[in-house]
């Protein structure tokens, strides 16, 4: 991932120098449960333990003359650690230490998304509880509905993204699995004590059974599960871009003091935060659908999936880690209009209460049919040739003749909407 969309704690852990360390520490517990079993000499282990270093520029070198990254790299370690080094690697194969490597490189990044979700719904619990009763208009197909409140509205997606959580946490622990089990994975090469000792030091589970490599469907779903993250992320994105529309001006994103909106138009507020969350979830999805195809491999293993994963893996977690801290910033800094949420739910004059004025007609013993013939006559009528839609019910005989004036005023009072609102955010832990 570019450096613009970059964060520094996570950058760290992909960069390849850190990789490369978490690399010699496998390879190190690996020496160490040989030595326990007596398959290598204890002062191996102290001798290459003490004389080991990562030269990231040497391995760089090599790699480009051997054409094998892990090649490279046990040579580099080869020449520092003098004749003790032919017990490096010993009974290992390649993808032993690359596919343990990067279960715990995923670990370190799950970490930190899961920290930024964490962040994101104390954010989002915070606004939702401000403006648990401020209200708004709902709209569906993009047309006003029924009244809301904007805190519904937020709470929703605190609902939604603690899913998110549970998501994360069930995908970081399903691949939280290493192999140490060599060529083809039947162990001919390695004890099988070696796997459960090393990934017992790295906080992995030993996988169940492996070929060579570890099976990809494992990494296609964790790719998938921050992809779904994201998508989430562009839906409350989109909602807060709609939201900021000249004719709608119900929120705002942040906007810095001596921040510039356009190179033309001086008078410009766009959103443009959440725009880039927008076109950084597409990202998101590409990475799952790429991971998808590194499921179905050849045999015991072949290394199609290798040049994907040194993409997918570092960029999925940067983009999201990213994101998440991008919307985690909006909302703290969201700028909320409830006077203009009020006076676009006014808009439409009183025709967001039509649902109400159906529902208790039908109580009157009226038809679900005709009740709404009643209804939508006066409601079309409003739309058409202007006036309050609350009048109209009022001088309509076929509704008076059911409902009385108090019970009429009753249907288009706002505050029905909000009756329910305390025991919805109870429920999602609000």
């Amino acid at each position: 991932m570019i450096a613009r969309y970059t964060l520094p704690a996570m950058g760290a852990i992909w960069s390849d120098a850190h990789r490369l360390q978490v690399m010699l520490d496998v390879e190190l517990l690996v020496l160490e449960a040989q030595a326990r079993l007596g398959l290598v000499p204890r002062r191996a282990v102290q001798a290459i333990r003490r004389k080991a270093r990562v030269n990231l520029a040497t391995i760089r070198a090599r790699e480009r003359r051997t054409q094998h990254d892990v090649i490279a790299f046990i040579e580099h370690l080869e020449d520092h650690v003098g004749p003790y080094g032919r017990y490096l690697h010993f009974g290992l194969t390649s993808s032993d230490v690359l596919d343990t490597s990067l279960a715990v490189l995923v670990q370190q990044a799950t970490r930190l998304l899961r920290s930024d979700l964490q962040g994101l719904l104390a954010a989002l619990a915070a606004k939702a509880r401000r403006h648990r009763d401020t209200l708004m208009v709902g709209r569906t197909h993009g047309i006003h509905a029924e009244p809301t409140t904007f805190g519904l509205k937020l709470a929703m997606f605190y609902d939604e993204f603690r899913r998110h959580l549970n998501r994360l946490e069930r995908a970081g622990e399903e691949i939280r699995v290493g192999k140490v089990s060599g060529a083809v994975g039947t162990f001919a090469n390695v004890d099988p004590r070696v796997e459960q000792q090393v990934c017992r030091r790295l906080g992995l589970r030993p996988a169940p059974i492996s070929t060579q490599i570890v099976q990809r469907d494992l990494h296609a779903a964790y790719v998938a599960a921050l992809a779904l993250i994201g998508s989430s992320l562009e839906q409350l994105a989109m909602e807060l871009r709609h939201l900021q529309r000249t004719e709608v001006r119900e929120t705002e994103e942040p906007f810095g003091r001596h921040q510039k909106g356009s190179s033309a138009m001086p008078h410009k507020q766009n959103p443009i935060t959440c725009e880039r969350i927008t076109g950084l979830s597409r990202l998101l999805r590409g990475y799952a659908v790429a991971a998808m195809e590194n499921v179905p491999l050849w045999h015991e293993r072949d290394i199609s999936h290798s040049s994907v994963e040194r993409v997918v893996f570092p960029d999925a977690t940067i983009t999201l880690d990213y994101m998440l801290q991008t919307m985690t910033g909006v909302i703290h800094g969201l700028v909320v209009h409830p006077e203009r949420m009020r006076a676009n739910l006014e808009s439409t004059r009183g025709l967001v209460y039509s649902g109400q004025v159906l529902l208790a007609l039908m109580r009157r013993g009226l038809s679900r049919r005709a009740a709404y013939e009643l209804v939508q006559r006066c409601a079309l009528a409003t739309w058409r040739d202007g006036g309050e839609f609350t009048q109209r019910l009022l001088r309509d005989r076929a509704i008076t003749r059911h409902l009385s004036p108090a019970q009429v005023r009753r249907c288009v009072d706002p505050r029905r909407h909000l009756k329910h609102v305390k025991a919805i955010f109870k429920r999602v832990g609000l």
